[in-house]
């Protein structure tokens, strides 16, 4: 059966439920998502000495988020099998983790960085495609990936949600429950307003 343009814009308008994604929507998915227990990866079938400051979760196949410290713990990395980094909080400013290619230079570890401060004004979505090419390309590549910002709340999940929307058609509300559930995340309110435009403007694009 030949599906007409109507067809498409009558189903893609039932989707939408009477609305585009707003963030009150995506603040809800937060809200009413609760975060499951998870052994640490690496420790799975040990107990875990929680002096080490391990602070990391894999929120989909292969893909890790976590925090400043535990990245650069690179025996952690290598641990788990970490072949790439994101740092979604470049730079050596306050709230901010300093580091670059360099710092893994005694590891394969490729890196990637974008200066991000966690703050609502800030423009994080003209990094969405960047990040989202890098984490596909290391996926594509059988690798893993290690997400950070500062505390892996708020700038970290805010890149593995765009990269699930753009590369891997999920939905905002969707990609946001599905880490939700594996880790406490939180993207600030203006980040989460960002997520909910770029949605409505995939949606529109697929259609």
């Amino acid at each position: 059966m030949r599906i007409t343009w109507r067809d498409r814009d009558r189903d893609f308008l039932q989707h939408l439920e009477g609305g585009e994604t707003t963030f009150q929507t995506l603040s809800r998915a937060l809200r009413d998502t609760r975060s499951e227990f998870k052994p640490i990866p690496g420790f799975e079938h040990e107990v875990h000495n929680y002096t080490q400051d391990i602070d990391c979760d894999e929120v989909y196949p292969n893909i890790y988020i976590g925090d400043a410290e535990t990245v650069k713990n690179k025996p952690y990395l290598q641990r788990i099998g970490i072949t790439h980094v994101l740092n979604a909080a470049e730079g050596n400013r306050f709230g901010h983790v300093n580091t670059n290619q360099h710092y893994y230079r005694d590891t394969p570890i490729k890196y990637f960085g974008i200066p991000v401060s966690d703050l609502p004004t800030v423009d994080i979505s003209k990094y969405f495609n960047d990040v989202a090419n890098f984490i596909d390309e290391a996926l594509k590549n059988n690798g893993k990936v290690f997400v950070h910002c500062m505390m892996g709340i708020s700038r970290s999940s805010t890149c593995v949600i765009a990269f699930l929307m753009i590369k891997r058609n999920m939905l905002c509300e969707d990609a946001i429950r599905l880490i939700r559930k594996s880790r406490d995340i939180h993207p600030n309110d203006g980040f989460l307003r960002q997520l909910a435009a770029l949605d409505n403007q995939l949606r529109r694009r697929r259609l």
